[in-house]
């Protein structure tokens, strides 16, 4: 059965009854993917190219309601009139609509984006696009910050920007005439390891050379936004120069709380707000105030506690997606004005941060107000429309209309966009699934305050969900009629509100239709008071059987014929005519090229179906004779050959029963060519044999040598006399390791003890016992006197 013989309602029934989700496909191409259709509401919010047929009586006797859901063309086909399709489109109406200004007005706001705000209905993924334009006016106010990184290695800068107040006013004034400009300092958090937090070193920061040194802080805002160039250049001449310990800077922090303080700050609603970040070094992110013990996270909003950061101690640095987040949220544009070796550490901050610009700063930063003019022209020459986070569901797209082209995407790119010239953008947003209700969203140039807001809700509800007509005849009297189907009165059904279901429930009836729980007749008929009503199939057959389960058009096809037109079709099998076999009844009934060389067929180890054996699991085409996969009859009929040859084993009491395998069997002098096998009996001898299958699974005939080979009894007198002998030999040997030991240790100690005798013998000499006299002494008792 192939596709192209269903049309597409046919199409969509027989899918649904095997599981598919339908498709169906209109003459232009187009796709209506519909899942569960029981309404006209259903069909609309189940695709964009859905339509609806309310016209009564336009299904066929038999068909689902559902196949009132199909693409436009298709129900035209088949025979629906045009006022009766119904098909909603995408409603847009533009609810403000301005005229663009070419100049700033001395009073009120400029308008540089059209239109303002727009109302968008739409079908369920079905786009529509319209057109946003956008025109930068002629001397739009401008608010710069200046901030300025102030630790020890930026005290030339600090001189710069002391004698260039004059000259950055000049540039401001050059660029609008509405120009105001601000300023700000930061270098870090005042705790270890960030700063020295000895009293001295807190209060005197720099080295002890500098006379000009004011006490260590975060971030100080210093001078709100004005137009007045001596108040500006009063209060940078008052700055002094401070210090901290770690490269790093607060850098993040200062751009935070100036973003999120803009009363503070003094940011205009109507106007391009630039920061201008002056610094020599890198920046302290997120996670780097656990260093210090700072735990709390940076929460993004506005601690400003005389004119300093009074949470600079107490909160982590805040992330750059933190920081990015906020600026966009405030359309702030910073322009980081660097030395040159922190310059590609910036150009990679600034691919965070949309609407963002990198410059290189000389070594003194006498080269601030060039920099700053040449990125602020980089910036407003660039025109970058995006839009608020939205719903998972709702997808808006850009194609930019401009002279240089640009990317179409999530994001709209204008680039080289001068002063006063307009340049359009097409915004096509998608539904892709009905919402719940009506949400807006904000879409708009990066940096900039003017936006479009777009109301969206969705299209999911037909016109005709009210009904119209009571009891109407065509329900029987017994339901109303809604877009072109009945909606019964309780206590009937049907598609015409013809069965009445008495006390049984409606889903009791159902039930009966559906075979093991499944779809309700299989998905091929209607439940009609309990009975399935089967549907006709497009060859003019119908379903049939107790849950319309059969049909007999889906067979297997041989040679484009259905059963091969040898035989008829029943419930998707083929019954074959006599004389022809196989599924599609495409094989004549033939056993020739199934037979061996014996006679048999398939070696009785098979069946022969088409003229080829279909073997047991195992056995090899084409006459099923070897079996690879098999264990070896070498093994599993050993025993039965031990058995029946010399009646041993453990089959030897019922051997004729155990072993009829082996139909026949001879006991030989020499075996036949080839490698027997051998097994080993219960007595150690080797039995050699050859077996040989016969046709059928499991029958074989054997020849046994009738000499087995035994191994050898042992000379036990010998095992016994040897063992004796070496137990006897082995223990003299010990004993005379052992006396070799002791005599070698008798000798150590007598060595030992001649050596000590020798050592405390006395010398006949030395010893006075043995001295001869050397002097004589008068006794005068006996002398002469």
């Amino acid at each position: 059965m192939t596709l192209e013989m269903y049309p597409c309602v046919s199409l969509l029934l027989l899918l649904m009854g095997r599981g598919a989700i339908p498709l169906v496909l209109s003459q232009e191409g187009k796709v209506c993917s519909k899942t569960v259709i029981n309404s006209c509401s259903d069909c609309i919010k189940s695709g964009a190219y859905c339509t609806w047929c309310k016209q009564l009586n336009f299904i066929k006797p038999g068909e689902q309601e559902a196949a009132r859901c199909d693409t436009w063309a298709q129900l035209i086909e088949r025979g629906c009139m045009e006022e009766d399709i119904i098909s909603p489109k995408n409603d847009f109406s533009s609810s403000k609509n301005i005229s663009l200004s070419n100049t700033a007005l001395d009073k009120g706001e400029p308008i540089q984006l059209r239109p303002q705000e727009v109302n968008l209905k739409l079908r369920p993924g079905l786009p529509h696009t319209f057109t946003l334009d956008f025109q930068r006016v002629e001397g739009y106010p401008v608010d710069l910050y200046y901030l300025m990184d102030l630790s020890y290695s930026m005290e030339d800068d600090l001189r710069s920007i002391k004698t260039l107040g004059n000259e950055l006013f000049n540039a401001l004034q050059g660029i609008t005439k509405k120009g105001r400009i601000g300023f700000g300092s930061f270098v870090d958090k005042t705790v270890l390891p960030f700063t020295n937090t000895n009293p001295e070193k807190l209060n005197k920061p720099c080295a002890e050379t500098e006379m000009y040194c004011q006490p260590a802080f975060g971030y100080r805002h210093v001078l709100s936004m004005t137009e007045k160039k001596a108040e500006f250049e009063s209060k940078v001449n008052k700055q002094r120069i401070s210090g901290n310990l770690d490269s790093p800077e607060g850098t993040l922090d200062a751009i935070m709380q100036a973003a999120v303080c803009g009363e503070r700050i003094g940011w205009r609603n109507s106007s391009t707000r630039l920061i201008v970040l002056t610094t020599d070094d890198g920046f302290h992110m997120a996670g780097d105030g656990k260093l210090a013990g700072i735990l709390e996270p940076n929460d993004e909003r506005c601690y400003m506690d005389n004119n300093l950061y009074s949470k600079s101690n107490e909160m982590d640095y805040p992330s750059v997606g933190q920081v990015a987040n906020q600026l966009e949220k405030n359309n702030i544009q910073p322009i980081f004005a660097v030395t040159k070796n922190m310059e590609k550490v910036y150009r990679e901050l600034s691919k965070m941060i949309p609407k963002s610009e990198v410059g290189v700063l000389s070594a003194d930063s006498h080269n601030v107000v060039e920099l700053i003019k040449n990125a602020y022209n980089r910036l407003s020459s660039k025109v970058t429309v995006t839009h608020d986070a939205l719903p998972d569901n709702v997808r808006v797209t850009y194609t930019p209309l401009c002279p240089e082209g640009g990317p179409s995407g999530d994001k709209g790119v204008c680039n080289n966009v001068g002063v006063g010239q307009m340049v359009s953008f097409n915004v096509t947003v998608t539904a892709d699934e009905c919402m719940q209700s009506e949400i807006s969203f904000l879409i708009g140039p990066l940096g900039m305050k003017d936006k479009l807001k777009v109301s969206l809700s969705t299209l999911c509800k037909c016109e005709c969900e009210n009904p119209v007509t009571v009891d109407s005849q065509y329900c029987n009297g017994k339901g109303q009629v809604n877009c072109g189907m009945c909606s019964c009165k309780a206590g009937f059904v049907g598609q015409k509100c013809e069965c009445s279901i008495g006390e049984k429930d409606e889903s009791s009836l159902r039930a009966a239709c559906r075979k093991d729980n499944g779809t309700e007749c299989e998905g091929r008929g209607d439940c009609v008071c309990g009975i399935c009503q089967c549907y006709t199939l497009p060859g003019g057959s119908t379903y049939y059987g107790t849950n319309c389960e059969c049909e007999n058009e889906s067979c297997e096809k041989f040679q484009n014929k259905l059963c091969g037109g040898n035989g008829k079709c029943r419930c998707k099998n083929c019954e074959c005519k006599p004389g022809y076999e196989g599924t599609a009844c495409q094989c004549k009934k033939s056993d020739e090229q199934c037979r061996t060389p014996s006679g048999s067929v398939c070696s009785g180890r098979g069946t022969c179906k088409c003229n080829q054996c279909k073997c047991m699991e195992g056995y090899q085409r084409p006459y099923c004779l070897t079996c690879p996969a098999c264990q070896t009859t070498c093994i599993t009929k050993g025993k039965c050959i031990e058995c029946l040859g010399f009646q041993t084993g453990p089959f030897s009491k019922n051997c004729s029963q155990a072993c009829t395998s082996i139909s026949e069997f001879k006991m030989v002098e020499t075996l036949p060519p080839g490698k027997p096998c051998d097994v080993r009996d219960v007595e150690s001898c080797r039995v050699f044999f050859a077996i040989k299958q016969l046709d059928g699974e499991d029958n074989y005939t054997a020849q046994i040598l009738k000499t087995r080979e035994c191994p050898k009894l042992p000379n036990i007198y010998a095992i016994i006399g040897g063992s004796i002998v070496g137990v006897t030999v082995i223990g003299i040997l010990i004993l005379l390791f052992i006396k070799v030991l002791f005599t070698l240790q008798d000798l150590k100690e007598y060595r030992k003890f001649m050596n000590e005798a020798q050592k405390t013998r006395w010398s006949e000499n030395k010893n006075p016992i043995f001295q001869e006299a050397t002097t004589t002494v008068a006794n005068p008792t006996f002398s002469g006197e």
